[in-house]
């Protein structure tokens, strides 16, 4: 989730950052595991974000992150396959302003399984609001990036195992 230009612009540290990522996608993709691509991205004009908005009203203030823009596009080193789905949200969490329920319900879908940039922001809120929706849920730890290593680690290893078994992406290829 959120592996887009823009966003892993400003976390991947070196081209190795997106490893444990591409390591996920093709075992995903081998073990015949739906991948589902998630971005954040605006309309012009950005009429879906409120001035309250103290995440979003920045952007709509100085621009960026249109969904045409190649900054919401997903980052190459991942990039979809024409069959797997890139939804597009308008908020911090996979599901809000998406069509990502609709997708996961017409899959048939009861696991996620979640890794993404950042940690604290689009895994935890997709995370809290899946948990709610009864999914079961993963955490690929090691293809989780965010700016604070400590909320990472404590988000890692007190938070998300109260809703979600928390694995490694070789260990969760292990079980597939």
């Amino acid at each position: 989730m959120d592996v887009q230009n823009g966003i892993v612009s400003r976390f991947a540290k070196s081209e190795d950052t997106l490893a444990p990522f591409q390591k996920a996608v093709a075992a995903a993709r081998e073990a015949g595991v739906p991948v589902i691509f998630v971005r954040v991205g605006f309309r012009n004009g950005y009429p879906e974000v409120s001035p309250r908005n103290k995440s979003f009203s920045a952007i709509s203030k100085h621009g960026g992150m249109t969904v045409s823009e190649a900054s919401t596009q997903i980052h190459e080193s991942v990039a979809p396959l024409p069959s797997e789905p890139v939804v597009t949200k308008l908020r911090v969490s996979a599901f809000t302003g998406s069509d990502l329920e609709v997708i996961l319900r017409g899959q048939s879908v009861d696991t996620l399984v979640l890794c993404g940039i950042a940690t604290s922001g689009v895994v935890l809120s997709t995370l809290r609001e899946a948990a709610d929706k009864d999914y079961g849920l993963v955490v690929l730890s090691d293809a989780c990036l965010d700016a604070d290593e400590e909320v990472h680690r404590v988000l890692l290893e007190k938070v998300f195992p109260r809703q979600a078994d928390v694995v490694t992406v070789d260990n969760w290829i292990a079980t597939l």
